[in-house]
């Protein structure tokens, strides 16, 4: 839903799995977020969201009273979790509106 989002308790760094029902491949990753400075997306392949990798990490430009939109492009990879992490914030507090997965 638009109406809901998931906000951070303060202190970083903070994260968010997100399991599939199986082992999917997955071509892109976007995020729509708020006040996010650096964030991680990590994968993992395993049956239990253990044993993660490091995708890729990016520095998020700030957009003052408006969400950050960011598309992450990656190979084709298998994951059945992915989980982002917010290493830093430019406030105390962030949000996480939508996060999107393609492939299949």
């Amino acid at each position: 839903s638009s109406k809901t989002f998931w906000t951070t308790t303060g202190m970083f760094p903070q994260e968010l799995i997100i399991g599939f029902p199986k082992c999917v491949k997955i071509s892109k990753v976007a995020i729509q977020c708020y006040l996010v400075r650096t964030l991680r997306i990590e994968r993992s392949i395993s049956k239990d969201p253990v044993g993660f990798e490091q995708c890729i990490e990016k520095d998020l430009q700030h957009t003052e009273g408006q969400l950050q939109m960011e598309e992450f492009p990656l190979p084709e990879f298998q994951a059945t979790y992915l989980r982002f992490i917010i290493k830093s914030a430019f406030d105390h507090f962030v949000s996480v509106h939508r996060v999107m997965a393609e492939g299949t």
